[in-house]
């Protein structure tokens, strides 16, 4: 069994994905070539926003958010440690400083009240919070936070963008897992300033390598992001007005994610099937939390993940599902604020109890468009046995 499914995928579209190609072949543009341009006004227009700028990959996606944002050395910039590395790796890469709140125990993602109680610490005359052990980088400045839409489910923005406008804060959305969600009716993608994606093959919307795009209505920003995703360029790209990156979007990649987009749609609904069907027959197994999805809110399900009892409960039934040839993975087995790189940080084990928890119990099954009823039905009385 897969864990995702994208020779199925492949094949449905094997003929418009070739035919793409070989237009890109024929016509050579390879490096922001019309296939780029045409993508980005598709999805600008199905998140319901004003400007979509392709990059090279998600992780460059949220660097060039902050650096328009103009987040640097003496900022502090909030997020989840319950979360892949790059959503706090860019903000080492700019300069400032990771300040991590914990999650959520239903959604896993991040907890406004936590949010809330951190960037409320800043405004105490130390300019700390009691849980930011070194202070060795100096007095910091609040600056933005990363909410993380993880397994393809939107954080709470309202309360989040409500908490952010109080202490001066720009939002920037991490959806890498999350295109094609909804929250309150809008689309993952238009929910912050501005909006990360990803287009690693894994991912709902995937390329056939890394890719990335940014979503905004600011028009400034728009023109920054721009700027910096082709080395600070100005009026062309030997005028270099800013310090940027080497962040463009192949066109080939363009093109693929173009072939597929057609079926993203349909996609979805087959991802929401797949999940609840999961759920449907997951019902009645009391050693596992199932997934919740709150009102209003519409995952993309980029990943099924289930919460064991217990992390010997988690290790049995992998094993179990694994001896059956059925592949699980954890995401994700260390939250960031005990990786060695934010060592220099001073975090210790039970700052952050909810996500340190479900680091220790999580691990997700087989999730794509293409799961058949009898590879769920299999997966499910797998998980359903008595250990």
């Amino acid at each position: 069994m897969q864990f995702i499914d994208l020779k199925t995928q492949q094949q449905r579209i094997r003929e418009e994905i070739d035919r793409r190609m070989a237009a890109v072949l024929d016509h050579g543009h390879y490096i922001m070539g019309p296939e780029v341009f045409e993508l980005e006004a598709k999805l600008a227009q199905y998140v319901g926003v004003k400007h979509a700028v392709s990059c090279a990959s998600g992780t460059d996606a949220l660097l060039m958010a902050l650096m328009a944002a103009g987040v640097g050395p003496g900022d502090a910039v909030f997020t989840t440690p319950f979360s892949f590395f790059a959503t706090a790796e860019v903000v080492s890469m700019v300069g400032a400083t990771p300040v991590f709140v914990d999650i959520d125990p239903q959604t896993y993602n991040l907890d406004p009240e936590a949010l809330e109680a951190a960037a409320s610490a800043f405004s105490g005359r130390s300019g700390y919070p009691p849980f930011l052990r070194d202070q060795s980088h100096g007095e910091l400045t609040p600056k933005a936070v990363i909410a993380v839409d993880l397994f393809g489910l939107p954080a709470e923005y309202d309360r989040i963008k409500r908490i952010a406008q109080k202490y001066g804060l720009a939002v920037i959305e991490d959806a890498a897992q999350s295109f094609g969600a909804l929250y309150r009716g809008r689309k993952a993608g238009s929910l912050a300033d501005v909006a990360c994606t990803s287009f690693y093959p894994a991912k709902p919307l995937g390329a056939y390598g890394d890719g990335g795009m940014c979503f905004t209505n600011d028009d400034v920003t728009a023109n920054l992001l721009k700027s910096i995703r082709i080395h600070g360029m100005g009026c062309d790209q030997y005028d270099n007005v800013r310090i940027g990156i080497n962040g463009r979007l192949d066109t080939l990649q363009a093109a693929i994610l173009l072939a597929k987009f057609d079926i993203f749609p349909a996609e979805i609904k087959m991802r929401g099937k797949a999940a609840a069907t999961y759920s449907r027959l997951l019902a009645g197994c009391s050693g596992v939390q199932l997934p919740l999805v709150k009102r209003e809110f519409e995952s993309v399900w980029a990943q099924y993940s289930l919460l064991a009892e217990s992390q010997t409960h988690r290790e049995v039934t992998r094993q179990r599902l694994s001896a059956a040839g059925i592949p699980t993975v954890i995401y994700y087995p260390k939250p960031l604020h005990l990786q060695a790189a934010f060592g220099d940080l001073g975090y210790r084990a039970g700052d952050f109890p909810v996500s340190e928890d479900c680091a220790a119990r999580i691990f997700s099954l087989p999730m794509h468009p293409y799961l058949s009823l009898a590879e769920q039905e299999k997966v499910a009385d797998l998980v359903n046995c008595e250990t």
